[in-house]
């Protein structure tokens, strides 16, 4: 199989300057500074194959954007080693941002004062795409993206949910086999938020776009990515499909139940006595049944009282994703996050010149 990306070992370190209290402090700092090493991006390893989208997760700090900046080739890595397309970005850059789009979410690759389709033409020059390229992707871009109000507008006139859009089809000019977005939905509404999300799933299914997204809005990750590569401290903790997320640390389903007559809550406590699930009532005609993950199948609780009742609607909810990251990095539920954590870290080195 061919990787679009291919990542082995990468490891990121920041010098950083420490600053001493104080006048004193202050004054020792000008002529005998100290750094120490911060490392960012430690020793990660992963493979995504073309075509796939992949959400790229973690808190504030995680590491995910000094990945992107080195995938991208804007950072050089302290060691380690990266494909992107077959090639090295750092060292082949030319030929090898002719393969890919960015976008990053609080970054513009527009120009602020012109109009948007001037941006495009500048775009097209420094792509090299040909007229007649760029004229069939545009026109298709335009249409998708609902773009035709907005070409002749200066990019400071955008709203910031026109500006994404706008961006979106900046970074697909020269029709990109790889996607980065970086934040791509940050501080947009729901209604702009649901038409890029709609927008990147044709444009992967039509072209076989590879995408790797990094966000906080975990609605994200469940409207577009089958795989989840979660980060925490410059390491993977997590890289598997996003049902098996929530299979192994998803806590449980609520299943909401409307009945046609009234329903006493013991009755239904002696329906599923043995069963490892707990009952509430929201009104004399509505109950909701919590069943813990692994312990007991929706399906057994579901046998036992549809058989016994008069049931007019049943709604399974779900552990959302949210709330599952939210747990893993709150108590450290993962095994692979407490074993990250115990491995013992280099000492940090400080550095004197």
């Amino acid at each position: 199989m061919r990787w679009a990306i291919d990542v082995h070992e990468l490891r990121k370190e920041f010098k950083v300057q420490k600053n001493r209290e104080g006048l004193k402090g202050a004054i020792r700092d000008l002529f005998n500074r100290e750094y120490h090493q911060v490392r960012a991006v430690k020793d990660i390893s992963f493979q995504i194959p073309q075509g796939e989208i992949c959400g790229y997760i973690g808190e504030n700090g995680a590491g995910k954007s000094t990945t992107i900046k080195m995938l991208t080739g804007i950072l050089v890595p302290t060691s380690g080693d990266i494909r992107v397309n077959g090639y090295i970005p750092y060292k082949e850059r030319e030929k090898f941002v002719r393969g890919i789009g960015v976008v990053f979410g609080q970054r513009s690759q527009l120009w602020w004062d012109i109009g948007v389709i001037e941006s495009f033409e500048l775009l097209k020059k420094v792509y090299r795409v040909s007229d007649s390229d760029y004229r069939a992707r545009l026109d298709e871009l335009v249409d998708r993206l609902k773009l035709g109000e907005l070409l002749n507008r200066p990019v400071r006139k955008l709203s910031l949910g026109q500006r994404m859009r706008c961006e979106l089809a900046a970074s697909l000019i020269h029709n990109p086999q790889i996607l980065f977005l970086d934040e791509p939905t940050i501080g947009l509404d729901i209604v702009v938020k649901t038409e890029i999300r709609e927008f990147l799933k044709s444009l992967n299914k039509r072209y076989g776009t590879t995408i790797l997204l990094t966000t906080h809005d975990l609605q994200d990750i469940e409207a577009l990515c089958s795989r989840v590569i979660m980060l925490d401290d410059g390491r993977i903790i997590y890289d598997g499909g996003l049902e098996e997320l929530k299979e192994r640390w998803g806590k449980g389903k609520e299943v909401i139940l409307r009945f046609a007559e009234p329903v006493a809550l013991e009755r239904l406590k002696a329906l599923t006595r043995g069963l490892e699930v707990n009952w509430s009532l929201d009104n004399e005609l509505t109950a909701r049944v919590w069943i813990p993950q692994q312990l007991t199948g929706v399906s057994d609780v579901l046998a036992r009282v549809v058989g016994a009742m008069n049931i007019e609607d049943i709604k399974i909810v779900e552990t959302n994703t949210d709330d599952i990251v939210r747990e893993i990095y709150k108590t450290g539920s993962s095994d692979v996050k407490r074993q990250a954590q115990e491995e013992p870290d280099e000492r940090e080195v400080t550095l004197h010149v």
